[in-house]
């Protein structure tokens, strides 16, 4: 085996340092002062999916999974792996092998060590048809020996490619190479689990009175739809070294609310809303960011069998798509420094530049026009007005986008739109059974490489909620991920879904947020935004 990668942690034992559980006087590194109450208080919009790392399957549960619970390997501000349970790993020469050595001093939260055994059980549980998690498909994106199998139901989850060879040694064996597999070991689903908790008490094991956890952060407080509060965790292996004391997660599903409470201290972080960036970062320079993040926003056409047979032909979906006016929702109703999309996969993804669209290059006026010719070629027009239903989950600024989408449509291309929002947990059930017309859709990248959102269109993908397929485009992801050079077939993929429009791209996210200048080192350089409350501290006022 060839030497990859062994990376070390930089530690924090400069002058200052106080013991565990002692309050820090100055930032060990920066010699910033700090503040005597460290608690980090952020908004959230909705309520997590799950805090089970295997189930969780939306940004917000991941935020707190990665405080509870800690994987392989970790990022820094600047999106870089550093050790996390594992202190590096190797790769065989052809890369179907890697092999991670973890760390003697990782615990539980009740004391117990962190073994490599409890990463085999939670990726064969990842994996298991029993668990049926909604995150399963990722473990095969993984390229793991055997996932697919697994997945059908056609071998064990024992039979999965992951073995502890002793306590501290963790080896995977891949089905083909993949060169950037270890960023993908930073994501929730492959965090380990504790199964004799598991076993105890089933889906119950995620409550405050009997979870476990191996993060900096233990779950000390959850109010289901209200608040949830995480607190130090004096097992984990460096918790001398953090400084925040304590998070708390607070849902507050009005984002205009949350501002206020923001500007009246009870926040130390939250999103702007539509449109007020701009006011908001002359008012409060210090306070108002924005910066590039691994996220696209979408609406995703439903296509299977359930789907209108209108959205089945390709010129009503183009029209649709042509007719929307980004630049209005991304400098009028936005403002927040968020760029117009024309291709499925952002800029910020690293190594890739996406392909100039024929969409891209015309004129809105030449997208109106064309989209008008479209739709009568479809069929639709005064006498036969086009007419279906949108989704969003409940938010002010999903609402504000929709109406103005429905309004371009309803003008130029007289469609009639019925518009729906609902709770997210429900949202994520109904679009999850194609039980939907056209729904809001978001991604935000699970590691930094293309085919984190180029393969959500394959025909396999867990979260190709629309049900596309093209056999061409889905032989170019495939192929991609064994070539020395997949840029090009990324390219190309993007190049046939422009010509399918399987889904309307709206924007490429931005991080706009409010965030108290008393913070110290939020990740703004990490497009991934995978931040970890250990990271972070308070400066005094």
């Amino acid at each position: 085996m060839t030497r990859l990668a062994h990376l070390t942690l930089t530690t924090f034992l400069s002058a200052g340092i106080a013991t565990a559980g002692l309050a820090q006087e100055t930032h060990p590194e920066t010699g910033e002062p700090l503040a005597a109450e460290q608690t980090f208080t952020y908004r959230i919009l909705d309520e997590f999916s799950s805090l089970d790392p295997q189930v969780v399957e939306d940004v917000t549960g991941s935020e707190l999974a990665r405080d509870l619970f800690e994987g392989l390997m970790n990022q820094d501000e600047n999106g870089e792996l550093v050790p996390g349970v594992a202190t590096g790993f190797e790769a065989s020469g052809d890369k179907t092998t890697y092999t991670f050595t973890l760390r003697d001093d990782a615990k539980w939260s009740n004391g117990d060590p962190v073994t490599a055994q409890d990463f085999v059980f939670a990726w064969r549980r990842a994996v298991s048809p029993e668990l049926a998690s909604p995150y399963q498909w990722y473990i095969s994106l993984m390229s793991i020996e055997n996932a697919d199998a697994i997945i059908a139901g056609d071998m064990a989850p024992e039979e999965l490619g992951v073995t502890a060879i002793d306590d501290r040694t963790l080896e995977v064996k891949l089905s083909q190479p993949l060169s950037y597999f270890p960023q993908m070991v930073t994501h929730a689903t492959t965090f380990p689990a504790p199964q004799k908790v598991i076993e105890e008490f089933g889906d119950d094991w995620t409550k405050t009175e009997n979870i476990v956890s191996n993060g900096a952060y233990v779950l000390t407080e959850h109010i289901p739809n209200e608040r949830s509060t995480r607190e130090r965790n004096e097992m984990y292996w460096d918790n001398e070294n953090t400084i925040i004391d304590k998070t708390v997660a607070l849902v507050i599903n009005d984002e205009n609310v949350a501002l206020t409470r923001f500007l009246a201290g009870e926040l130390d972080r939250t999103e702007v809303p539509a449109g007020q960036f701009p006011r908001l970062s002359e008012e409060h320079p210090e306070e108002a960011i924005s910066f590039p993040r691994l996220c696209n926003y979408y609406y995703t056409f439903n296509l299977s069998d359930s789907g209108p047979e209108a959205f089945k032909d390709v010129n009503v979906r183009k029209a649709l798509a042509l007719a929307i006016d980004r630049d209005i929702i991304t400098k009028n109703v936005l403002a927040g420094g968020e760029v117009s999309a024309y291709t499925f996969a952002p800029a910020a993804v690293a190594n890739f530049e996406p392909p100039v669209t024929e969409m891209q290059e015309m004129t809105q006026a030449e997208r109106d026009e064309k989209a008008k010719e479209l739709l009568a070629e479809a069929g639709y027009g005064p006498d036969n007005p086009l007419k279906f239903g949108m989704m969003y989950n409940t938010s002010d600024n999903h609402q504000k986008i929709a109406v103005v989408m429905s309004q371009m449509w309803k003008q130029k291309l007289g469609v009639e739109v019925e518009l729906s929002n609902m709770e997210w947990k429900v949202f994520l059930e109904v679009r999850g059974n194609q039980d939907f017309e056209l729904a809001r859709g978001a991604w935000c990248g699970d590691y930094n490489e293309a085919s984190t959102f180029l393969d959500l269109l394959t025909t396999p993908s867990g979260y190709n909620d629309g049900k596309y397929s093209n056999a061409d485009y889905d032989a170019l992801i495939q192929e991609a991920k064994s070539a020395d050079d997949s840029a090009p077939l990324y390219a190309e993929a993007e190049q046939i879904f422009a010509q399918d429009m399987p889904v309307i791209p709206v924007y490429h996210a931005a991080g706009v947020y409010m965030m108290d200048s008393d913070v110290g080192n939020w990740p703004v350089n990490n497009v991934e935004q995978n931040w970890y409350s250990k990271d972070l501290y308070k400066v005094a006022e």
